[in-house]
């Protein structure tokens, strides 16, 4: 679930958080993550914005609260190291945090340190196992194309902003890992919604055709 340029942009040409999303993108980043168990975030992620997004809306926070779950989905950060400042509000936001790496080791401000295979699905499986089965990816470009590399990625939710960025900070990074040719094709994905959030922004939802992949 991605806010994106015109040009398909994550980040201005000088880097950092460029904030796209307007206040229809806002909410339905919320209705995401209240169906979600938890928030895949890569690193350089988490770098940027130093914090991760809360529901705030009333309602969804109310849905949560009437199905017996907690407020807010929990953090599953992706690092090698897992190293961060303790200074940053993710530190003090209202959510668990964990902390995905290949040595499954825990790290200073996350209540446990959980194992990352290089298979994301039976990283994706393991995470089944413990409670989290519905998890929305809020980026970035590396974390996004490993996923997309292996076919893991279910759905694409991008919300359009009226800009245009240029630079290099695409929302799909480039690397020398080739994607599935599957991915690629007519039958791939299916339109599930499209529609306009209001500020000139617009919501594009698709979801993977499994039955087609070869």
């Amino acid at each position: 679930m991605l806010a994106v340029s015109l040009d398909g942009r994550l980040a201005p040409p000088s880097g950092g958080a460029a904030q796209l999303g307007g206040s229809g993108d806002r909410r339905v980043l919320e209705e995401a993550l209240a169906w979600s168990d938890a928030a895949l975030i890569g690193a350089g992620t988490l770098r940027a914005h130093r914090c991760s997004c809360l529901i705030r809306d009333q309602d969804l926070l109310e849905e949560r609260r009437v199905a017996g779950r907690s407020p807010q989905p929990a953090a599953l950060v992706i690092s090698r190291c897992g190293r961060f400042p303790q200074e940053w509000p993710f530190f003090q936001q209202p959510f668990d945090r964990y902390l995905l790496c290949e040595s499954g080791l825990p790290a200073p401000g996350f209540q446990q340190g959980l194992r990352l295979s290089r298979r994301w699905n039976e990283t994706l499986t393991s995470l089944s196992s413990q409670g989290w089965s519905r998890l929305v990816l809020l980026g970035g470009a590396v974390l996004i194309h490993a996923l997309l590399a292996q076919d893991a990625v279910d759905e694409l939710q991008l919300t359009l902003s009226p800009r245009i960025l240029g630079g290099p900070f695409t929302w799909l990074q480039q690397t020398e890992t080739p994607l599935p040719a599957a991915l690629a094709s007519e039958q791939a994905w299916s339109l599930l919604e499209a529609r306009p959030l209001g500020g000139d922004e617009f919501l594009v939802h698709y979801r993977r055709n499994r039955s087609m992949s070869s």
